[in-house]
């Protein structure tokens, strides 16, 4: 199946760069999946900067409080696009951070 990620970003703010970082992110880590679909830049106006996977929003600057950190963002478009896909360290960064499930708070 082909994937597309659109990535809408501020030309006010001048965040083109910010945009331009996080495709070339997400295109090297998911070649496979966005071949053929690719990410598209959409400039915006009013400090918007958003991230969507095949149409289902995974990152907003205005609800999220802020930029995306690129391996949680990383995590969010994989979750999307291919679940099944093991992201290496992110994803042992991820486990070790969180809490045990058996341990009491």
């Amino acid at each position: 199946m082909t994937h597309n990620v659109r990535i809408e970003y501020c030309t006010q703010c001048n965040w083109l760069m910010r945009a331009g970082w996080v495709a070339q992110e997400l295109l090297n880590t998911f070649p496979t999946e966005l071949a053929g679909g690719g990410v598209t830049l959409v400039p915006g106006t009013g400090g918007v900067f958003r991230i969507h996977a095949d149409d289902e929003q995974v990152w907003s600057r205005a609800d999220d409080d802020g930029f995306p950190d690129i391996v949680d963002l990383k995590r969010r478009v994989r979750d999307r696009i291919a679940p099944d896909r093991r992201l290496g360290h992110a994803d042992r960064a991820a486990e070790q951070a969180a809490p045990d499930a058996g341990e009491q708070a």
